[in-house]
């Protein structure tokens, strides 16, 4: 990954369909305000992204249907690593999924990778307390 995460690039166009992005109420994607109520959204397709609270500054890269289902499993297999009993806390976890990445730990997100480094996660995480292991 080049980008680095602190540039917080706001998106214009969509990476997926070349459609216009605006920023908006995230009502237009769920219906109803949830959480900070905004987001920048895709006048063509379904791509998506939510915004820090108070803030215009994305959480991530857009995200198609099946990027944010790609990102829900991350964090299903990530979550329980630090959230569970296993005396580990979550910036450490990204440290470990980092050096197993091969990447910066300031750039290991899942709101920034895309499919590919995503699946790359998941296969890193697949593996039974991979937070513990030291194979890379």
């Amino acid at each position: 990954m080049k980008q680095k995460i602190e540039t917080y690039p706001i998106p214009v166009r969509c990476i997926y369909c070349g459609g216009n992005v605006i920023f908006t109420s995230n009502a237009e994607v769920y219906g109803k305000e949830y959480g900070n109520g905004k987001c920048y959204k895709c006048t063509n397709c379904d791509a998506f992204v939510g915004v820090h609270t108070g803030t215009d500054i994305p959480l991530g890269i857009l995200a198609n249907k099946e990027l944010r289902i790609l990102k829900k499993h991350c964090h299903d297999l990530f979550d329980p690593s630090w959230q569970g009993k296993n005396n580990i806390k979550r910036g450490q976890a990204y440290r470990i999924l980092a050096k197993k990445l091969r990447i910066p730990a300031e750039n290991c997100h899942f709101g920034w990778f895309g499919k590919k480094m995503l699946e790359k996660c998941v296969k890193i995480m697949s593996v039974t307390e991979w937070y513990k292991t030291n194979k890379n």
